[in-house]
């Protein structure tokens, strides 16, 4: 190589920048779900939607939720998404809607839709970067209501706020209303587009009334099927297990406790004293009474390998709140109308040592379940976590890993893609493992696939004695028509033999016939009645632990 083209260290790094976390992003708006046009408008619509529905049940209120979509061009619409909440205090609406990795969320550990503090921010920066067009917010509290322009200073990730006006005091709107303008965009009646979205939202969280105008002016309504909110998780604190040397170091030095012995119980879940005693006495050389400010990465590293050798109580569960067996069942009913449902919610679990987390599943059969196509129904996975639905990213997720990994034949289904099934799986959790920042997938965790995996198994095992019993009275009823077939010719030849009247005959064959096949059809499905009351899974009922024997069913 020439002198000439060698280059110091020194001029190498003088082209050395710090960047912000908004322009990060802005440059890798793929990473925030802006990845092709129709997944970057039902992205938009998911996020505004998703923090509707956590304001609305945080504040106690039932959620009325309202989207508009008008297209502006071929790839540019307007997006307008309103709530009945408890709207946004003026002082936290740039934080709450222009700041990246802001927010009331990320920092409790307490279940809710949104994680991050990204998602909001994204669709002002997705906006900004697509249009050059701010947000507009308007919001109302109870304590009066205000309307402004909103964008992102990307450099420095701070918002701003522009046309701030105050509306008279008389006024009695309250909630949130957003509307901006995306570029980049695609309205699309797909499975992955926005009407899908918003119905699949409607079935994991039937207390909602969402209402859709889409940009043809088609008015479509999913009504509000529960009246009642779901239990409101409560912030609990991070269980022992679940913890890493970084995490315990954090926690540390960020605490105000005086000692480490009062760190560790006010910090973490299931610290009683008789543990404390025991973490001493497997790390002998630590004092206790020293400031939390003061630990180590080496005594750290010592506390996390001591919580694993101790035998803790498992985490607590009102951090939890599931969608529940009787509003999955009828929510289905409400708007897939299957033939045939079971629905079950399994017994808490953890991953990761520590992280609670509860599996439900359905499986609808018949009626509008599955996907309809040209050649028809075939077999549909309806993921969700938190009670979000998640539209891509299927073939990464936990949820289809397991469903893909049963042996549906056992269940009688021959080939899933080719049966009228629709198979429903909500993970909850207070920290749900995604894949990737867009939050559309669940990561393969081993204990949260094995999980789903028995819940399903369980409707499907509901599903095979329906099916079996469809498949009994199918072949009954074919013999009973082609007895009753030859009932004129048998009535005639007996008459003949017996010289007694042929319609006597005809019809006391006719009543034997008929008789015997509705005796075999109420005695089966008084049995079929008694089987499912004994095994209450086949309703939702049994919650089962690992290591039962069902796990041998595969």
């Amino acid at each position: 190589m020439a002198k000439e083209d060698t280059l110091s260290a020194d001029a190498i790094f003088k082209q050395f920048k710090q960047y912000s976390i908004s322009e990060f992003f802005r440059k890798n708006s793929q990473m925030l779900g802006y990845s092709g046009k129709v997944r970057s408008l039902t992205t938009i619509v998911h996020e505004y939607v998703t923090n509707s529905l956590d304001a609305c049940e945080e504040a106690g209120i039932l959620p009325d939720i309202s989207v508009e979509i008008k297209q502006l061009s071929e790839d540019k619409y307007s997006v307008k998404v309103s709530d009945n909440g408890p709207g946004i205090p003026q002082g936290h609406v740039g934080k709450a809607l222009a700041t990246i990795l802001a927010g009331t969320k990320f920092h409790r550990y307490v279940q809710q839709r949104g994680q991050q503090g990204i998602g909001a921010t994204g669709c002002t920066l997705y906006s900004q970067v697509t249009t050059g067009k701010p947000i507009h917010v308007k919001s109302g509290t109870g304590n009066g209501t205000y309307e402004c322009d909103l964008s992102l200073d990307i450099k420095s990730n701070k918002p701003l706020i522009a046309n701030l006006s105050k509306l008279s005091s008389d006024s009695d709107f309250k909630g949130t209303e957003i509307s901006g303008e995306f570029g980049e965009v695609k309205y699309e009646a797909s499975d992955h587009g926005v009407y899908e979205y918003l119905k699949r939202t409607a079935l994991s969280n039937p207390h909602s009334s969402i209402k859709l105008v889409s940009p043809d002016g088609q008015e479509s309504i999913f009504v509000r099927s529960v009246q009642e909110l779901p239990k409101k998780p409560k912030q609990i604190k991070p269980h022992p297990l679940g913890l890493g040397t970084s995490d315990m170091l954090d926690a540390a030095h960020m605490s105000e406790s005086k000692n480490i012995s009062s760190f560790l119980s006010d910090s973490f879940s299931r610290m009683s004293s008789g543990k404390i005693e025991e973490i001493k006495e497997k790390i002998p050389d630590l004092d206790m009474d020293a400031s939390p400010h003061s630990l180590s990465w080496d005594n750290a590293e010592k506390m996390i390998k001591a919580f694993k050798e101790i035998k803790w109580i498992s985490p607590e569960l009102d951090s939890i709140s599931v969608i529940g067996e009787k509003q999955i069942d009828i929510a289905v009913k409400n708007i897939i109308n299957p033939q045939f449902l079971a629905v079950i919610e399994r017994k808490p679990k953890v991953f990761r040592g520590g992280i609670p987390f509860v599996v439900e599943a359905c499986i609808a059969y018949g009626g509008d379940a599955g996907k309809s196509t040209q050649e028809g129904s075939r077999g549909n996975i309806l993921r969700f976590a938190n009670k979000v639905p998640l539209l891509f990213d299927g073939s990464s997720c936990a949820i289809s890993a397991a469903i893909d990994g049963i042996d549906w034949k056992r269940y009688g289904i021959s080939r899933f893609d080719e049966e009228p099934i629709s198979v429903f799986v909500n993970v909850s959790s207070v920290h749900i493992p995604y894949s990737g920042v867009g939050k559309q997938a669940i990561a393969q965790e081993d204990e949260i696939i094995d999980e789903i995996k028995l819940a399903v198994m369980d409707c499907g095992r509901a599903l095979q004695r329906h099916i079996s019993g469809m498949k009994n009275r199918a072949l009954k009823e074919s013999r009973y028509k082609a007895l009753m077939r030859y009932v004129n010719q048998m009535s005639s030849d007996l008459a003949d033999m017996t010289g007694e009247d042929k319609e006597m005959i005809k019809k006391s064959l006719s009543m034997l016939i008929e008789r015997r096949y509705k005796d075999t059809e109420e005695e089966e499905t008084a049995e079929q009645e008694e089987q499912a009351s004994t095994e209450p899974q086949a309703k939702g009922k049994k919650k089962q632990s690992a290591g039962e024997s069902e796990d041998d069913d595969e």
